[in-house]
């Protein structure tokens, strides 16, 4: 023991510096003493704010619905009628055979007035491209350079054969979209233009233009499409399109363009060859011919978004015009706070 106590006075000394040492170094950001703007919600600022929106809005909703409403779309469901009658209870086994015939035709009639780009889409439903293991399954090393054939170790179960690598491997690629779709109009063909139907960025960084497919779809189970082995990826757009995965189970790409227009009554003849299988999980294809406007292809949701703030924050706004003018309420009484009323909820 000491007995003149400097333990005691060193042990403060130490619990001092300690808590200095903890101290944060002040600053007029930590302290909160900053300028700020601290507005006053009055009943005029409030209207106002809502009246506003509402002014915005509404007209934004009115004009995005009238582009939809302009715009033409043909929407052709075909994966059932294009099952012939004696496979209607067993779609499963045609699809997978490879002694039945895919051709079918459909004939679709034009509403309205389609000025070209006509643009074609595919559509899939229930399909989940957003699946964890299947959006994995892909190697963008290899898309991007030759150098990186062998960078496959993500790509399983479609990442190699007895030959080598398969370039593109993944479950991705393996999955091409594969139906195909010819267009005629009053016995005269309609060509499909694939120009500038695959993103620049995607076709210039993505993908290679010195990586050519090598030994695809060419192991024991084929998944989809087939590439052609003279074309560098960064050429093949249908399957740049394909390998932006969607978010959702239903989705549409582009297939091509048609680039002459149609007129309303018109009849087109369409050849399609029902490859995909798509009744194994119980999805759905549709063929779908769409113009466009300002905002896209035909979207109503957006144009009622807009509608429906608008039009709730104008409804507000006349709620709070209609009560202010009724019952008005002084602004700054303390009367109205709420240590100032009785446990009743009256006023002092």
């Amino acid at each position: 023991m000491n007995p003149g106590g400097s333990d005691g006075v060193s042990e403060t000394s130490a619990a001092a510096a300690a808590v200095k040492r903890k101290k944060p170094k002040y600053s007029r950001f930590t302290q909160q003493e900053l300028p700020a703007c601290k507005p006053i919600l009055t009943p005029g600022w409030v209207i106002t704010a809502f009246v506003l929106v509402a002014i915005i809005f509404i007209p934004i909703g009115l004009a995005s619905l009238f582009a939809s409403e302009h715009v033409v779309e043909i929407v052709d469901r075909y994966d059932k009628n294009c099952i012939p009658s004696n496979y209607s209870n067993n779609m499963l086994a045609y699809i997978q055979s490879a002694q039945t015939n895919k051709t079918c035709t459909r004939s679709l009639t034009v509403p309205k007035q389609m000025k070209s780009p006509i643009y074609i889409y595919y559509q899939l439903d229930n399909f989940y491209q957003n699946h964890r293991r299947y959006v994995k399954s892909r190697s963008d090393n290899q898309l991007r350079s030759r150098a990186y054939e062998f960078d496959i170790d993500d790509c399983e179960p479609e990442a190699k054969t007895d030959k080598g690598p398969i370039v593109p491997c993944g479950l991705i690629a393996w999955s091409l979209f594969n139906d195909t779709y010819g267009f005629m109009l009053q016995n005269k063909s309609l060509q499909v233009s694939k120009k500038d139907i695959a993103w620049k960025s995607d076709q210039r960084h993505k993908f290679g233009s010195d990586v050519y497919p090598k030994n695809f779809q060419s192991g024991g189970l084929i998944g989809g499409a087939k590439l052609n082995e003279s074309i560098p990826l960064s050429n093949q757009v249908d399957l740049i399109v394909w390998m932006r995965t969607a978010a959702l189970p239903t989705f549409r790409k582009l297939y091509g363009k048609i680039e002459v227009d149609l007129e309303a009554n018109q009849n087109i003849t369409v050849v399609i060859q029902n490859n995909y299988n798509t009744y194994s999980f119980g999805g759905k294809k549709k063929l779908v011919l769409s113009t466009t406007s300002w905002i896209g292809g035909k979207n109503d949701f957006l144009g009622i978004a807009y509608l429906t703030v608008g039009g709730l924050c104008l409804f507000l706004a006349m709620s709070f015009i209609v009560l202010y003018v009724v019952k008005p309420r002084p602004l700054g009484d303390p009367s109205y706070l709420s240590w100032n009323r009785n446990p009743a909820g009256h006023l002092n």
